[in-house]
């Protein structure tokens, strides 16, 4: 059973190397009965001593330092808790967070075993050189963190309850060659400086929006424009930044995904190296003028394209644009598929969010040889309304966080879906397990209509008790009464 320090430190960089905290498999009965299973005889022996470091290590990422005034060392926090005594963190992970051990686990297990073949075939190298060296990184996750001893823990998690915090948005798409260590490390950063969000890796590239304290916040841009991997390919324009913090998500989540944005076709099909032609904030303002200024846009050789979702596009959006009525990004494709006519021989302008779904959508598209030129905003909506906040962009401009929306002009595009006054103000359908966002003004939600249609205000009219969870599902006119790839017609690109 390997005992050294050193074997010790190689295992803590598998575990924080090959760590995913948003897997799951809800498959697994008895997960680490089924991975002792799969084991071999010999790499079984290290099984024991895996499970116990994965434990440490994971109940040691969750470790905040305690408030100065408590004569405990450490607390920790985790699933939005604190827990000021290691028993109750152990308790906590034992019975929350078993899969996300196992995996863990499994990632040691493997990492070593894989370590120790290459040790043995390397026996003529110098018997005292640490094994890390063998590891296909050699770099600790905590080297690529920041320093910050010299900042209190009320100064790092200031803020997190009020609108004074920062939300950032940002992605970069570049090679990445072990997406598994970069998911690490954003973990343990974003635990470093107690940013709450969302963080996508793949090979492809990095996805990400996070909420903390400014100095946080200021701290995670630094980090990221430093690191080797992205300094080259980043800039500090490339971070969107809006008023927010940690309360705007429920918790953390960074993950490994086949693509950093779910388009739903492989990178290795449609490439985010050959995208549409970028147009800055003014030049998209310029060419959205002279589009809207033609007298008869039925001959216009133009069309301005809404990469969103049709909740998106609802509550803001460019006028005289093409919003697509989908619910997903990843149906986008099939509706340039269904709808490849209105494209052919036309100069598309495309616009998205932050920029990112325009990326490998406007390489779609250009795939399909049918368009005269692609174009694309950079930085997306959020870069336009910073330049141009009464600019062509009307009404809110939604958001992937518990905000809903961000606020640059007064102009309100949608209406109550009940009573059809203005408003644009989403909240989640009141019916348990559905979904779906809802427009209802305080006048209909003071008269008891709060869910998303009639089939959902039923349910929600009927005991709970009385309700399967199943039933729930897809049970829904908002989603019964929409085609999944709708097709259009050129008059709607007007």
């Amino acid at each position: 059973m390997p005992s050294t320090s050193n074997q010790k430190d190689n295992l803590e960089t598998c575990v924080l190397k090959f760590s995913d905290l948003d897997l799951k498999d809800t498959s697994l009965i008895n997960p680490n009965s089924r991975l002792k299973a799969e084991l071999d005889g010999n790499t079984r022996k290290k099984y024991s001593f895996a499970k116990k470091k994965a434990f440490a290590l994971f109940v040691k990422t969750k470790q905040v330092p305690a408030p100065s005034s408590e004569c405990k060392e450490k607390w920790w926090k985790c699933c939005q808790q604190v827990f000021v005594a290691q028993s109750s963190i152990h308790r906590h992970v034992a019975t929350q967070h078993a899969e996300d051990i196992y995996y863990q686990t499994a990632s040691i297990v493997k990492q070593l075993t894989a370590t120790l073949s290459a040790s043995k075939s390397l026996t003529s190298l110098d018997k005292t050189t640490s094994l890390k060296e063998y590891l296909p990184h050699s770099h600790e996750v905590s080297a690529w963190l920041p320093d910050t001893s010299c900042f209190s823990l009320d100064e790092l998690m200031s803020n997190q309850g009020s609108e004074e915090g920062e939300v950032l948005l940002y992605y970069c798409y570049c090679d990445l060659e072990d997406p598994h260590w970069v998911c690490a490390w954003q973990t343990a950063l974003c635990q470093h400086l107690y940013l709450t969000g969302k963080v996508r890796i793949a090979t492809e590239g990095i996805n990400g929006t996070v909420g903390g304290s400014k100095l946080a916040t200021r701290l995670y841009v630094e980090v990221m424009l430093s690191c080797p991997l992205f300094k080259d390919y980043m800039c500090k324009g490339d971070f969107k930044s809006s008023r927010g913090g940690a309360h705007c998500f429920p918790e953390l989540r960074v993950g490994v995904f086949e693509e950093i944005v779910p388009m739903g076709i492989s990178p290795t099909k449609i490439s985010y190296k050959k995208p549409g032609i970028y147009l800055s904030p003014d030049e998209f303002h310029k060419e959205v003028e002279k589009f809207l200024s033609h007298e008869n846009q039925e001959q216009s050789d133009t069309i301005l394209l809404d990469c969103r979702n049709f909740y998106e596009s609802k509550i803001g959006r460019f006028q005289g644009c093409l919003a697509p009525d989908i619910r997903k990004f990843s149906y986008f494709p099939s509706y340039v598929d269904e709808n490849l006519d209105i494209f052919r021989q036309k100069r598309v302008l495309m616009y998205c969010t932050g920029g990112i779904r325009c990326e490998r959508g406007s390489a779609y598209l250009k795939a399909k040889g049918v368009c005269k030129e692609v174009f694309q905003l950079k930085g997306g909506i959020h870069k336009y309304l910073e330049e141009f906040p009464d600019g062509f962009y009307k009404g809110k401009l939604f958001v992937f966080d518990e905000r809903y929306a961000l606020s640059y002009n007064n102009t309100v595009v949608s209406e109550c879906s009940y009573c059809r006054a203005p408003w644009d103000q989403y909240k989640l359908c009141s019916t348990t397990q559905c979904r779906q966002l809802v427009l209802t003004c305080p006048t209909c939600q003071g008269q008891g209509f709060t869910a998303c249609c009639v089939t959902c205000q039923d349910k929600g009219n009927r005991k709970a008790s009385s309700l399967t969870q199943n039933s729930f599902k897809e049970e829904c006119e908002c989603t019964a009464r929409r085609p999944r790839v709708p097709r259009e017609s050129l008059l709607n690109c007007l």
